[in-house]
């Protein structure tokens, strides 16, 4: 059986390997490596601070996902299939690696981002 998400160890571990993925993938890559060309060394911290607000209530994120995201829209427009193709990802990669309440509140929380996202963007 696999663990569950515990604490910021494994939101990181969940970053590293989404974003190995995420770069690597042919429809999104191309937003963290030519549209915004990622500082990673940066963005993973900030991200694991991120989902760590999200499931431990750890008040170490300071930051705006949605305005991140409009000045990202605003480079390159992002669709329906770009959100839906981060989600698939991102999901993949907790369920290959996470089972459980935290896994599953990770992947709930995502799915409602993205579609505020998408609501708020196009």
């Amino acid at each position: 059986m696999k663990p569950d998400i515990t604490g910021k160890k494994e939101i990181q571990e969940v970053m590293q390997l989404f974003y190995e993925k995420a770069n690597a993938d042919k429809m999104i890559g191309k937003f963290f490596t030519r549209v915004v060309k990622v500082n990673w060394e940066n963005h993973i911290p900030v991200m694991t601070a991120f989902w760590e607000n999200v499931l431990f209530y750890s008040g170490d994120y300071e930051g705006n996902p949605l305005e991140a995201h409009k000045k990202l829209h605003a480079q390159t427009a992002t669709t329906s299939k770009h959100f839906n193709r981060w989600l698939k990802l991102f999901n993949e990669t907790i369920d290959q690696h996470f089972s459980g309440s935290n896994a599953t509140k990770m992947k709930q929380h995502a799915s409602e981002m993205a579609a505020i996202m998408l609501q708020q963007l196009l």
